[in-house]
């Protein structure tokens, strides 16, 4: 088995990046952050686009050691002394330290995309519920990247990575600007942006995708600004009965599945 590094003391100067989680979660923590979680550890250690920093397992997940790529230190502590130094009880037992690394450039990440693509921009999401779940169905069915505006919340908040199940650490993610300036990189990269919203007016289920397609997602309860549905290709999914209130994650896997799967279309992609 791996070497582990016991930790006995709460103030030992090995683990002060697990002190007080919540608290760093608020204020930033200089680049690092923080994964909370098997399902997601594994992912980091495996296919994770982000280097660890270090590993804090209780002991009863000590076994996860041999899951950890060489080099990175792992400290091991008695269940109770690492609930003290994160500050809330980590019924998992797991935590782990990512390093974010240079923020990417999203026109750059856009074009680096090949000729058949597809992307989720995200416009003014605050929550991170729903942000972790939008990644985690931007993993499953295969988005090449997200592009998020100014407002959106950090994917790599310790909560949207565990509710993403790992997928905010192996989607290729990039901030862009405000809303229009969100969508013109997204034109100017050659993708066609299609809106989501209850007044769309064309069918997700008819839709024909065009080659380079970006799903557009607003935030719950206002959608998107109309300064962007006037501007994108406005994309409903119809539901019975008057209800028009899908939660944007849940959205977001139905237009993701259906896209991932659909025929290319002629042109701009209208079905003809």
């Amino acid at each position: 088995m791996r070497e582990a590094i016991q930790i006995d003391d709460p103030d030992d100067p090995r683990i002060v990046d697990y002190r007080a989680i919540r608290e760093k979660d608020l204020v930033g923590r200089a680049g690092r952050f923080v994964i909370e979680g098997e399902v997601a550890l594994r992912i980091a250690a495996g296919r994770g686009r982000f280097p660890l920093a270090s590993v804090l397992l209780s002991e009863k997940r000590a076994a996860l050691a041999e899951t950890i790529p060489a080099g990175v230190p792992i400290h091991v502590a008695p269940q109770p002394l690492l609930e003290a130094i994160a500050g809330f009880p980590i019924h998992r037992g797991v935590l782990a330290i990512g390093l974010r690394g240079e923020a990417p450039d999203a026109g750059a990440l856009l074009a680096g995309l090949p000729p058949r693509a597809l992307v989720v921009a995200l416009i003014g999401l605050t929550n991170h519920d729903n942000v972790g779940g939008i990644f985690r169905n931007a993993a499953a069915f295969g988005a090449d990247a997200v592009i998020l505006d100014g407002e959106t919340c950090d994917p790599l908040y310790r909560k949207a990575i565990r509710v993403s199940a790992g997928g905010a650490l192996l989607v290729p993610f990039a901030r862009a600007g405000g809303p229009s300036e969100t969508v013109s990189m997204l034109e100017d990269a050659g993708f066609t942006p299609l809106a989501l919203s209850p007044r769309g007016k064309e069918t997700l289920a008819v839709l024909a995708r065009p080659e380079r397609t970006a799903l557009v997602l607003g935030t719950e309860g206002p959608g998107l600004p109309d300064a962007i549905l006037a501007r994108a290709r406005t994309v409903r999914i119809p539901m019975r009965g008057g209800f028009d209130s899908l939660n944007v994650a849940v959205t977001s896997g139905i237009a993701l599945a259906a896209l991932a799967d659909a025929e290319e279309g002629p042109g701009d992609g209208r079905a003809p």
